[in-house]
């Protein structure tokens, strides 16, 4: 049974968090799907993973090519995880369910603090997840670095 973690980002953009996330998650020995909700921004974030730093390299690729399965970290727009993923990372308000939070190891929502309607989705999101009884963390970087600022047990 997973958990879900809610990243406030308000220092460093998704584009600088994401790839740290990834790391912890690919060390734990977890597959990765970073869900999002539109394919231009997957291609572009998809730009910014292939031009990181080479002592950095995450192993990725976007959905729908013929090795899907086989990538440690999918990037995609569906629910589908063909790439056996432990680990769901949603971006940009992508959608996440109870039951995908009971059936991973992890579910990471990544919002930027920044937008009011991103913290609103979040929060909606939180409350939708904890009455279902997941378990659900909230991480906050406003101090400088994270720490976890509130947790719900399942």
């Amino acid at each position: 049974m997973g958990a879900a973690y809610f990243y406030h980002l308000t220092r460093a953009p998704m584009e600088q968090t994401l790839p740290m996330l990834i790391g912890k998650a690919l060390g734990a020995g977890w597959r990765v799907s970073v869900r999002g909700t539109d394919a231009g921004r997957l291609g572009w974030l998809d730009e910014k993973l292939w031009s990181g730093p080479e002592d950095g390299f995450l192993p990725h690729g976007m959905a729908g090519g013929p090795h899907d399965a086989d990538q440690p970290v999918l990037l995609t727009t569906g629910q589908e995880v063909p790439n056996g993923a432990t680990c769901v990372m949603s971006i940009d308000g992508a959608e996440i369910t109870a039951d995908e939070v009971q059936a991973m190891q992890r579910v990471c929502i990544l919002f930027d603090g920044h937008d009011e309607q991103a913290v609103q989705h979040a929060r909606s999101q939180w409350k939708t997840l904890s009455d279902s009884g997941c378990a659900a963390q909230y991480w906050s970087e406003e101090g400088g670095r994270w720490e976890k600022k509130a947790e719900t047990g399942a």
